[in-house]
């Protein structure tokens, strides 16, 4: 019985990490065709993804321009994907997050009168303003979606308070935490990039990128992390840096050549998952680190203002420390001195699953379909 066409919607490697899991499990069905779609928002990091799992997409609209902005992002995927809907008539188009593709691949489904599927729905800071574009591209997506697949309770709750009906609604947990678990793995080889890093110290992995920390949040943060270069004589900073020019220029400016600070270009997805399991703490603005880190047992300081992870901090995974230069710079001291402090965050639970997420999305997929086939032929 054929059950029906799911089209997956993707653009940045965040994004295909988490789908990954997904599009391995949907193969596994027979009866579902898979086609999957790039939007490639961010081309050289997603292409290293893509490579690593042995994703061949179907259709790749390979958007990324020099100097893109929002408004280039979102027209660029409603447009390409116009045509490949219309081409390809899917059942079902899944998207996964928050991304610029998210949102715009969800409006372009809803034109179609195409049910969508939301992959880690229901995160919210409840500022729309931060993070920025990410919290209204998640929300909005989940006003358009028809599945709504919740990583926690936490994000179930925020989406019924929202009034999504709870029959819409799954909790999963989190496919990076399947991913992870594919590509982590003890006695791990790095490459010659990573060669100069003395893995006998503390090692602090560091990730900015986030656009309500350009300028002076981001200054603040790389003094700290002058601070606790100079003051731990066992402590490396290793910073893969954004390719963002923003972010780029300011971390040479005030990290590079810096002894002991290790500036890198963005790693391959297996290589920076093993240089994570191999740290003591992470700094991070990012999203999926403040899930993947308590995993692998590493405390995870957050250089935002907000999170829409708030289990991670109930838990004890992650501490929320702003940008602050004295803020970020007593936090990870203290982590550095107090080795009481450090076990508890890095012993407690993981709230975001156990690495059977797409598992769970690809069966409520599949009864998703057979109710659809049932229903076209009562009609």
């Amino acid at each position: 019985m054929h059950l029906g066409k799911v089209m997956v919607v993707f653009g940045t490697r965040p994004e295909a990490i988490k789908m990954a899991p997904v599009i391995k499990e949907l193969r596994k069905v027979t009866d579902i065709e898979t086609v999957v779609v790039v939007t490639a928002q961010h081309r050289e990091m997603l292409d290293q993804v893509l490579q690593l799992f042995g994703i061949v997409p179907d259709y790749d609209l390979d958007l990324m321009k020099e100097k893109q902005d929002l408004y280039s992002i979102t027209t660029g995927v409603l447009t390409g994907l116009k045509e490949v809907m219309q081409r390809e008539k899917p059942d079902l188009v899944l998207v996964h997050g928050d991304t610029t593709t998210t949102f715009a691949a969800a409006l372009a489904a809803f034109y179609e009168m195409i049910p969508v599927g939301h992959v880690e729905a229901g995160l919210r800071t409840r500022n729309k303003y931060s993070p920025y574009p990410e919290e209204m591209n998640r929300s909005l997506t989940g006003r358009l979606a028809e599945l709504h697949f919740a990583p926690t309770d936490v994000s179930r709750e925020n989406l019924l308070a929202e009034s999504v009906a709870s029959f819409k609604i799954w909790v999963t947990g989190n496919t990076v935490i399947d991913a992870l678990m594919e590509t982590v793995r003890e006695g791990y080889q790095f490459d010659d990039s990573l060669q100069g890093i003395d893995f006998n110290r503390r090692i602090i992995l560091v990730t900015t990128h986030r656009r309500e920390n350009w300028g002076n949040h981001m200054r603040d943060i790389y003094a700290a992390l002058l601070q606790l270069v100079e003051e731990f004589e066992d402590v490396e900073v290793v910073f893969p840096v954004h390719r963002n020019p923003t972010v780029k220029d300011l971390a040479e400016e005030m990290l590079g050549g810096r002894e002991r600070i290790h500036l890198l270009d963005p790693l391959e997805y297996e290589a920076f998952a093993n240089l994570m399991n191999a740290s003591y703490i992470v700094m991070t603005d990012s999203g999926g680190l403040q899930e993947e880190a308590p995993s692998l047992g590493k405390p995870v300081l957050v250089l935002r203002d907000t999170t829409e992870r708030p289990e991670a901090i109930q838990a004890g995974t992650v501490q929320l420390v702003g940008t602050v230069q004295n803020n970020v710079y007593k936090a990870a001291r203290r982590l550095l001195l107090d080795r009481s402090q450090y076990d508890k965050m890095a012993q407690a639970i993981n709230p975001y699953g156990d690495g059977k997420a797409a598992i769970r999305i690809v069966r409520v997929i599949t009864d998703f379909l057979y109710v659809r086939i049932g229903a076209a032929n009562i009609n």
